[in-house]
């Protein structure tokens, strides 16, 4: 599971983050990658990147598979998982742009400026079913990405890849964003102001206190809950100035729909919990990250790196 949230500043600067909630680790950092970097690819040769990108991934291969990351122009992009419902080409497709599913992120990242001219280069991509290595499963994802103006929401289906405008600018997992962007009109009557009092017959009620107006607000840690949360939260968050502020904005948010140890037990009986949550700023191009064991961000920016190197620079978590 994971939740994935996107918003713009009063400047135009672009804040996109997300939970991770998971079970288990597998070794994932904060990877820097640079222009200089050449990324072997099954299906595209050597991918070379057009522009630097920061995020959490493992490497494998000499390939940064980035859960999500941002590049330096304020581009960002996150996995989440889609398990039931994502379905991948088996093999590449002729005369299109063949990417294989764990380099998706880092391509979109290092090949593009703006959501408009993915938009447009998803129209001859092809997302296939390959793993980095044979120690590895193609993971079963949909993904956000942002800017500094818009969102949209990658799915790949049976029936071929689907492309969204999310004007909520949030995204949880399964099932797929066409439901999760009905459901919220379920909760359009949810309000953050405090109801004035009502007469009923020869009674007045009145309110308990702050948030009665959220009555039958969502509070699971499934899939559809955890949307509406983020959308409602994300949309009535008031503005804020200044990188510190809008950095807490985007975490406050996902603490909005983290998951604690012990709420929510999968089918293996293991725990899945807010493994971490992160944050990438394009105002500064700095990625800040915190733990569920550790919960004081660490941070890193890409003008501390060089950007025309060509090693990946691996920050450990």
């Amino acid at each position: 599971m994971c939740t994935g949230v996107r918003f713009s500043d009063a400047k135009g600067n672009m804040y996109l983050g997300r939970n991770l909630d998971w079970c288990e680790s597998y070794g994932e950092k904060v990877v820097v990658m640079p222009r200089g970097a050449r990324i072997p690819s099954p299906f595209l040769g050597t991918i070379e990147p057009k522009h630097a990108c920061i995020g959490t991934a493992i490497v494998v291969n000499g390939a940064p598979c980035y859960y999500d990351c941002g590049n330096e122009v304020g581009l960002a992009v996150a996995g989440l998982n889609f398990p039931g419902y994502a379905s991948f080409a088996e093999g590449p497709a002729d005369g299109a742009v063949n990417v294989a599913v764990y380099e998706f992120p880092m391509w979109v990242a290092s090949q593009f400026e703006t959501v408009a001219q993915v938009r447009e280069a998803l129209k001859n991509v092809t997302l296939v079913a390959k793993a980095p290595s044979d120690g590895y499963a193609v993971a079963q994802l949909h993904w956000i990405i942002g800017d500094a103006k818009e969102s949209i929401v990658v799915e790949c289906q049976a029936d071929g890849m689907h492309v969204y405008d999310d004007g909520l600018d949030v995204l949880t997992n399964q099932p797929p964003f066409p439901w999760h962007a009905e459901n919220v009109r379920n909760y359009m009557h949810v309000s953050n102001e405090h109801p004035e009092p009502v007469t009923w017959t020869r009674d007045t009620l009145k309110a308990f206190g702050t948030g009665a107006g959220m009555a039958g607000f969502p509070g699971g840690y499934d899939p559809a809950s955890r949307f509406v949360r983020a959308a409602y939260l994300n949309a009535n968050y008031p503005a804020e100035e200044g990188e510190a502020a809008n950095v807490t904005r985007l975490f406050r948010t996902l603490e909005g729909c983290s998951m604690c140890k012990g709420g929510g037990k999968m089918a293996d009986g293991r725990y899945e919990y807010t493994m971490f949550s992160d944050c990438y700023s394009a105002a500064t191009r700095t990625y800040y990250w915190c733990t569920y064991d550790e919960p004081a961000r660490h941070s890193a920016c890409l003008d501390d790196y060089d950007l025309g190197a060509g090693e990946l620079t691996v920050i450990p978590q």
